[in-house]
């Protein structure tokens, strides 16, 4: 694949300025951030019974993203491809030791090390998403509370360590990594092909998460025989209970 090759310009002397291209397409950006920000507030929400419905959703929004990433990986565009970034483990330790040497490879889509971090995140929220079904379901035990905690604070480990590592790729590739996965433009190498903006699948995504938020918000934890109570039907069945 296009990114599988060191761009001009890195671990070399001809100074030359490898050109901005739009890398990361719309859907993968989207998923990114909206990942980030349902697993840290899942993550802040977990002890907190008056969140609970906040903690369940952001959950299973979680696990519908890394269904749809694992789609995308397959289907989406080039660089979004597990078989342009996930690589050999000797290319991996090819490219640490290029890190090591002051002169690291760069990569125009996922670097090795990064995507080492993103299929274990994808593999630890699958298995997070799991025991969190089977506790909010009442199919598991006491034991399954605590491993839920501790999946997730091993995801956590993660990606404070994928946070690291990109904050010293970027410190390395004099290149803001963070910032490539806002506008989804990066440094790519001589005749890397520009991806589309895919603007279409995105705007499905979003409206699909945000149309499950709303019906959460609205028939989440419903009895069965209809709309969850209000609060003024909670207050009269406390009166009638006195």
């Amino acid at each position: 694949m296009n990114d599988m090759r060191a761009c001009p310009g890195e671990g070399n002397d001809s100074g030359a300025t490898p050109p901005l291209i739009r890398v990361w397409d719309l859907p993968v950006r989207l998923f990114h951030w909206l990942m980030a920000f349902s697993f840290a507030g899942a993550y802040l929400t977990a002890e907190a019974d008056e969140w609970r419905l906040v903690h369940v959703t952001l959950g299973y929004t979680m696990a519908a993203l890394v269904c749809f990433r694992i789609l995308w990986g397959f289907f989406g565009t080039d660089y979004a491809r597990f078989s342009s970034f996930v690589r050999a483990p000797r290319v991996t330790l090819a490219y640490v030791r290029s890190m090591f040497s002051g002169r690291p490879q760069h990569f125009t889509g996922h670097n090795p090390a990064g995507a080492v971090a993103i299929m274990l995140i994808l593999a630890i929220a699958i298995v997070l998403a799991a025991s969190g079904w089977l506790l909010y379901s009442k199919q598991a035990g006491v034991w399954m509370e605590d491993a839920h905690e501790l999946i997730a604070n091993l995801i956590l480990l993660v990606v404070l360590v994928h946070i690291a590592g990109v904050l010293v790729a970027s410190l390395m590739h004099r290149e803001n990594l963070a910032k490539a996965m806002i506008t989804g433009r990066k440094r790519a190498e001589s005749g890397a092909p520009a991806q589309g903006l895919r603007a279409g699948t995105a705007l499905l995504l979003l409206l699909a998460i945000l149309a499950f938020w709303w019906w959460q918000g609205v028939y989440a934890e419903a009895p069965a025989g209809g709309a969850a109570p209000t609060a003024q039907q909670h207050k009269q069945n406390d009166s009638d209970d006195d």
